[in-house]
């Protein structure tokens, strides 16, 4: 359930996002509508999403709450979509679409 990794006749890879991402090894926590809450690592980052390892499995299409915390400080909450999913012998690596910003208040505010 990967993006594709073809590359179009125009030459620009076929998942390349409009921002730079920037490697990362930071906790992330991810918080679901009902309130579950799982835990894993940011790999990477960017301003339009995050790639992430978790032990549990999420489903495509999910949104959670997306807090990425590292030594230098905290990121979010932020409303992400689980947009890809890849099985790990121990665990998943996922990619995350963050929602415009417009549409992203995080669940419990108002």
């Amino acid at each position: 359930m990967t993006p594709s990794t073809g590359v179009p006749a125009g030459g620009v890879h076929a998942t390349r996002r409009g921002g730079a991402r920037v490697e990362v090894s930071a906790r992330v926590t991810l918080v679901s509508q009902g309130g579950d809450t799982l835990q894993g690592w940011a790999l990477n980052v960017s301003r339009g999403g995050v790639r992430v390892i978790l032990e549990e499995s999420v489903p495509l299409g999910a949104e959670y709450d997306v807090t990425v915390t590292e030594a230098t400080g905290t990121v979010g909450p932020r409303v992400g979509r689980i947009v890809w999913v890849q099985d790990e012998p121990d665990g998943v690596v996922a990619g995350i679409e963050f929602r415009l910003e417009r549409d992203a208040e995080p669940r419990g505010k108002s």
